[in-house]
């Protein structure tokens, strides 16, 4: 893994042109020889866009491979790369709401796009923050994981089972929280919710935070500029009146705002996830 970390940071020297388009290279590579997860990728666009024809949708899954590869080698910059060409290649529209952010509790909502790193980069650049964290199995690799994730400002990182007390304590001392809301961990407070038309176990976190804590939810999407040229951060408005009175409503909520975004960058989204793996009583995965 020594190896493999060495090799990335030598490729942060590179044009990210020249990075990007090896990346898609290695994606249409891993199109072909990852069998399962193109499977799994093809399941989840045959739930989510049944108008696409069978041909379309291929072209869609080889894409997103090609995307999410792209996406890995690119990290090389963001995790090495000088502040200076971080901001030439990161175009952040309209800006990071640092004044929201200071003003109040601030849920950062990012979907599993695979530019996401991007978004946080972007953020820690100008202002600490808090999310969720998997531990990585290989000590190196998790150690260069988190140091490429918090080279600026610091960053505090949960693990799914502490729970979401330590969220609380952290929005309510000023760390904006980045919440990943759109996999599918279980049904555990995670009730059936359309996502795309398909009833998905989806967590009612994002509601049940800023509810309990007044948090703002300002919604973020990276995803890659044309031609190889860097990165597009967006910050849409914060959610009026949102949770409401209904966690179940501001969940659905909440999918169909990602549906749209989805929409936008249809390869770019992470479909090599089971996002339908957990099913209502009495329906089969359809990953069996």
């Amino acid at each position: 893994m020594r190896l493999v970390v060495g090799l990335m940071w030598l490729l942060h020297w590179l044009p990210l042109p020249l990075l990007g388009r090896f990346g898609t290279l290695v994606g249409t590579l891993l199109f072909a020889v990852l069998r399962a997860r193109r499977r799994i990728a093809l399941i989840n666009l045959r739930l989510c866009m049944p108008a696409l024809s069978e041909d379309e949708r291929i072209a869609l899954a080889r894409g997103h491979f090609q995307a999410y590869a792209r996406s890995i080698f690119e990290r090389a910059i963001l995790w090495w790369a000088p502040p200076a060409r971080l901001r030439r290649l990161i175009k952040i529209s309209p800006a990071v709401p640092l004044e929201q952010m200071a003003a109040g509790p601030v849920v950062l909502l990012c979907p599993h796009f695979v530019c996401l790193d991007v978004a946080g980069v972007a953020v820690a650049m100008v202002a600490s923050a808090s999310s969720m964290y998997v531990a990585q199995k290989n000590r190196v690799f998790d150690e260069v994981l988190r140091k490429g994730r918090s080279r600026f400002m610091p960053v505090r990182l949960f693990s799914r089972k502490d729970g979401i007390k330590p969220i609380m304590r952290a929005l309510r001392e000023g760390l904006p929280y980045f919440m990943l809301p759109d996999m599918d961990f279980g049904d555990k407070d995670a009730p059936f919710v359309p996502f795309f038309g398909v009833p998905a176990a989806t967590l009612t976190a994002t509601a049940r935070i800023a509810a309990a804590t007044g948090a703002a939810v300002i919604p973020v999407v990276a995803t890659f500029l044309p031609n190889y040229q860097g990165w597009q951060v967006k910050f849409y408005p914060a959610w009026d009146d949102y949770p409401g009175d209904d966690m179940l409503a501001a969940t659905g909520r909440m999918n169909a705002f990602i549906e749209e975004r989805v929409r936008e960058a249809p390869a770019e989204y992470f479909w090599t996830h089971k996002r339908f793996k957990t099913r209502p009583p009495g329906e089969t995965s359809p990953y069996a």
